[in-house]
C-alpha cells in the first residue's frame, strides 16, 4: 500500500497595500479555510511586522510580482506562483491542470505581464470605489 504524504507548507506572499490583491487574497484565504490540507500560509508584505525582518531584503522584488514560497525557502512568482497556490485550493485545481498543457504557462504568464502592466491603473480604480464606498 502507498501512503500520501501531505503537501508541504506553501506561504502565499502578497501586497496588503494593494486593493486588487486584498480582495483576491481575501478570496483564497476563505477557501483554503474551508479546505484545511490546503497547507496554505498568507504573509503581507506590506504589514509592517513579521514581513519586516523576514523578507525585508527581497520586499520591492516580492511587491512587485505575485510570490508564494515553499516549505525549503525557494520561491516561485509569476505565473508558476500561481499555479502552486490555485493546486492547493478548491474550484481552482482545474486551472492548476490546464497549466500542464504544453505552452499553456507560457502563456499565463504573457497574461500575468499584461496584468502587471495594467495593474497601476486598476488599483487607482479600486481605491476610488473603495473611497466612494465609505
Amino acid at each position: 500500500m502507498k501512503q500520501i504524504t501531505p503537501p508541504e507548507n506553501l506561504t502565499v506572499l502578497y501586497d496588503g497595500g494593494c486593493p486588487l490583491c486584498r480582495r483576491e487574497i481575501a478570496h483564497v484565504k476563505g477557501l483554503a479555510q474551508r479546505n484545511t490540507d490546503s497547507r496554505l500560509c498568507f504573509v503581507d508584505i506590506n504589514s509592517g511586522s513579521e514581513a519586516d525582518t523576514a523578507f525585508a531584503a527581497d520586499r520591492n522584488k516580492l511587491l512587485a510580482r505575485f510570490h508564494v514560497q515553499r516549505a525549503d525557502g525557494s520561491r516561485l512568482d509569476g505565473a508558476k506562483a500561481f499555479v502552486a497556490m490555485w493546486s492547493r485550493l478548491p474550484g481552482w485545481r482545474w486551472l492548476a491542470r490546464l497549466s500542464r498543457l504544453p505552452g499553456m504557462l507560457v502563456i499565463m504568464e504573457l497574461a500575468y505581464r499584461v496584468f502587471l502592466r495594467l495593474r497601476p491603473m486598476m488599483q487607482m480604480l479600486a481605491r476610488r470605489w473603495d473611497a466612494a464606498k465609505f
